[in-house]
């Protein structure tokens, strides 16, 4: 059953998405070698509930932490922990904000220190397929049609898309339907409608598009062990353009010396 948002709602929404927003920068101050990964939990955690929000993913069907934090072949679900970042790595950063009982979702993939010209372009093209994803979030166009439009630009570009994980609907839950693929057919798929708000979220490997699951029964990495970006905006479906609700501005503020920039 897919639920349609008024405008009040999807209000709500964006105001959970500027917490959410402004959390993620926040982490991206501390994202340098050194670092651990439960560093970064904690500094998002703290951060969210100072400003009146729930972390969406802790306690989420018994998720340990606030943050998924996916370093280098983790494509996502990986959990906060001891592990020190370091130069060359690249980590996904996935977090979720509940603020007067709606959520909201977003994912960057930060470079630590210097890595590859490889690595960065992977990042760099996922985040682009993020944004030719969301032009086809429009009242009219179908799930097929955003799947497609990921999809083609990545496998162009010799890249491969994760089929086993996909986006979703957000809004009093976390997730909700419809379920939104990575990949598809155009005009297949269920019809988007103005008032649907969904998560679009490539996860774009390096090498190939087979992934495993780690035995703590959430780490989902390559199987090849190569790379894995993954950016993810909450957009509502509109006529004529989609709107984003969530942000990259806070984050980009501060990490406007890498060459990430791509524009909606």
């Amino acid at each position: 059953m897919v639920y349609l948002k008024t405008d009040q709602e999807i209000d709500l929404i964006k105001e959970s998405a500027q917490v959410l927003g402004k959390a993620h920068a926040e982490v991206a101050k501390w994202v340098k070698p050194g670092v651990t990964t439960r560093q970064l939990d904690k500094v998002a955690e703290e951060f969210i509930r100072d400003n009146a929000g729930i972390p969406s993913f802790k306690g989420y069907n018994k998720f340990p932490a606030s943050l998924c934090i996916s370093v280098n072949e983790t494509v996502v679900h990986g959990i906060p922990s001891g592990y020190e970042l370091r130069d060359g790595d690249i980590v996904s950063i996935d977090c979720g904000v509940k603020l007067n009982g709606y959520h909201s979702d977003s994912a960057y993939t930060y470079p630590v220190g210097e890595i590859s010209a490889e690595v960065m372009q992977l990042l760099v093209r996922t985040k682009q397929a993020l944004y030719l994803g969301i032009e086809k979030a429009v009242d009219g166009f179908r799930i097929g049609d955003v799947g497609f439009a990921i999809q083609s630009y990545v496998e162009e570009q010799g890249y491969s898309v994760v089929r086993e994980l996909v986006g979703h609907g957000v809004g009093k839950n976390l997730h909700e339907s419809p379920e939104v693929p990575n990949y598809g057919k155009k005009g297949k798929g269920t019809k988007l409608k103005e008032g649907m708000v969904i998560a679009i979220e490539p996860m774009i490997n390096l090498g190939h598009k087979a992934v495993v699951q780690e035995r703590d029964g959430w780490t989902i990495r390559t199987s090849d062990r190569k790379p894995s970006a993954h950016f993810e905006h909450t957009v509502a479906v509109r006529r004529g353009k989609a709107e984003i609700l969530t942000t990259f501005e806070y984050i980009e503020q501060v990490t406007a010396n890498t060459s990430l920039m791509v524009n909606a």
